[in-house]
């Protein structure tokens, strides 16, 4: 007579299982420390830059007309949150339809062929060392008319472009295909549709994937480097002259080296940074909340 086999004996892990299962808990526990640590940094950044800036912040500091001189005295940030909003907005102006274009063009008329390479162009776009595009505007415009928030925009511009593109693009992609197939029944245009259906049910997407890419070209500096003026010290709205920015007075306030220029060099990151959070914490809100008003 056999001997009755033991039910718990499928349940008890082999030498193999065992072996997994441990690699399974070291990649899981050093994927959570990496976030840990990640979060971590994160947080001792945040601390130090409110550490050294928050004293500085002050209302005249925020609204002044003129820049402070380079050993610090005097003045604030207020050209340069003026410039900065205006090389954004300036920024966005050219990157958002063509993004948004490009992305409407991949997910609606590219051939399988044409896909590739336009999605392989726009992550080696999204990878740009952004003082490539800084330099490339430099030569294309700055040094013909001269720096200006046109060309400072420009630049920007090309840094915001793939970040839209790529967004937008998935954004499109999760529009069900069943809406397309309906207004293809009805009959409509292949442009209404997409004007009509599909680009009002991925807005939310889009929108965020805006607010994104302009939390990104805001902090940015190098572009600005080639574009625009390094010592612009008065308030301008011209997109014709040469503009002040945070990122550009941070670093001339820390290369002066006196104690007073790098104060109020932490309390412009300290500004900057608090609006970069600001933005990309309100992107991330709100996509959620759309996602959970469609139901996804």
């Amino acid at each position: 007579m056999s001997a009755i086999p033991d039910p718990a004996y499928a349940l008890t892990p082999s030498g193999n299982l065992r072996r997994r299962l441990l690699v399974s808990r070291i990649l899981v526990g050093g994927a959570i420390a990496a976030a840990a640590i990640a979060v971590v940094v994160l947080l001792i950044l945040v601390y130090y830059v409110f550490k050294h800036g928050v004293s500085v912040i002050s209302f005249s500091f925020l609204t002044s007309s003129h820049l402070p001189s380079y050993d610090g005295v005097g003045g604030g940030i207020g050209p340069a949150l003026v410039g900065t909003i205006e090389l954004i907005l300036i920024a966005t102006l050219i990157a958002l339809p063509v993004g948004v274009l490009t992305a409407i063009y991949l997910s609606e008329f590219a051939g399988p062929g044409w896909n590739r390479v336009l999605r392989l162009w726009l992550d080696l776009m999204a990878g740009l060392p952004t003082v490539i595009a800084g330099a490339f505007v430099a030569g294309l415009v700055a040094n013909r008319f001269g720096p200006s928030a046109l060309a400072g925009g420009l630049a920007l511009s090309i840094v915001e472009v793939p970040l839209i593109a790529r967004a937008s693009l998935e954004s499109i992609a999760r529009v069900p295909a069943t809406m397309r197939e309906a207004a293809d029944a009805l009959g409509v245009a292949r442009w209404r549709s997409i004007v009509g259906v599909i680009l009002p049910t991925a807005s939310n997407g889009i929108v965020t994937a805006t607010i994104l890419a302009v939390a990104r070209a805001a902090g940015e500096t190098a572009p600005l480097l080639f574009t625009t003026e390094l010592f612009t010290q008065t308030l301008s709205i011209n997109p014709r002259h040469s503009v002040a920015s945070v990122p550009l007075v941070i670093f001339q306030l820390l290369e002066s080296g006196y104690t007073e220029s790098l104060d109020k060099a932490w309390g412009a990151a300290l500004t900057l940074m608090v609006v970069i959070l600001a933005a990309n914490i309100g992107a991330r809100i709100w996509l959620r909340r759309s996602e959970r008003k469609r139901g996804q």
